[in-house]
């Protein structure tokens, strides 16, 4: 997966409009940047202009040449644990998920998928992702919690299948109670595969204080390097709670992009940092970096 798009497609992109059958080429790369800002009270900021945007790739200030405030359609998995230790959950748990497809733009397209011994994508085959909110709700609905945790799976096959989704914004939203305790993909694969991927990854961590098998470094480190957020409710309750504020910041974001400069034609992970003036103290979410592959790949 990859943050570059060729112009047209990303100005399509822009324009609200799904650009397909694209070519990627060497003298046309533009990353773009899903960037979420918020004041010191947590809350979303909405309005700001392209000017207060600052972006450096590798400590290198770069030149904005496209830029959306706008509620911009996204593609997005919401991937949800149905281990054995979520029977007494399940209830708060589909109701999070409910929550945040009732919230989201109405012309994203969502895809569930629940996750146990085994990753499982609850949508037909012919149609992986839909805005379609009866046939989400059934795809949650049949969610059924037995077996162990494949975490790392999940994740992992989360990513890939966002692949197939079009061209544009994409996130994963990911709601469990544990760590990892049957995938056959280790930490290594599933940090490689949130660096490579342009989603922007969310986490609803709702874990019990005496579950050994918790791990909420790892929800926060994929939130962190992917330019999302995690969330651990207190009480299971306050899973709907949180989904509808992902949601929410998933509609607050902006969208920027700028065309990297070059130094060689060899592929390099590159390093992001993005910061707003002149709107006081505000916390700017944004990938950590980004994949810039070899020239000879591209075709």
């Amino acid at each position: 997966m990859r943050l570059l798009l060729p112009i047209a497609a990303a100005a399509a992109l822009l324009a609200g409009q799904n650009p397909s059958g694209y070519t990627f080429t060497a003298d046309s790369e533009l990353v773009l940047l899903d960037v979420g800002v918020s004041n010191e009270r947590g809350e979303n900021l909405r309005g700001l202009a392209r000017d207060q945007f600052r972006v450096f790739d590798n400590g290198k200030l770069q030149t904005i040449t496209q830029f959306s405030s706008e509620d911009l359609p996204v593609a997005a998995v919401v991937a949800i644990d149905s281990s054995t230790s979520m029977i007494p959950k399940r209830s708060e748990v589909l109701t999070g998920g409910l929550a945040f497809v009732h919230e989201s733009n109405p012309l994203d397209q969502i895809s569930i998928a629940d996750f146990n011994d085994a990753v499982h994508f609850r949508l037909p085959p012919d149609r992986p992702f839909t805005s379609d909110y009866p046939a989400l709700r059934s795809a949650l609905l049949d969610i059924r919690m037995e077996g162990r945790t494949a975490l790392y799976d999940a994740v992992y096959e989360s990513l890939l299948h966002l692949k197939s989704s079009r061209p544009g914004r994409k996130t994963l939203v990911i709601i469990s109670d544990g760590g990892d305790n049957a995938s056959r993909r280790n930490l290594q694969d599933v940090i490689a595969a949130a660096r490579q991927s342009p989603a922007t990854i969310y986490a609803v961590g709702i874990f019990d204080p005496e579950d050994g098998d918790k791990n909420p470094r790892l929800l926060k480190n994929l939130a962190r390097i992917s330019g999302g957020q995690a969330f651990f409710p207190r009480e299971v309750s306050e899973t709907a709670a949180a989904c509808r504020r992902i949601a929410a910041d998933i509609r607050s974001r902006y969208v920027i992009g700028y065309r990297p400069v070059r130094l060689n034609d060899r592929a390099e992970q590159r390093a992001i940092s993005v910061t707003v003036v002149g709107a006081g103290k505000v916390k700017v979410r944004v990938r950590t970096s980004y994949y810039l592959p070899a020239l000879s790949s591209q075709g």
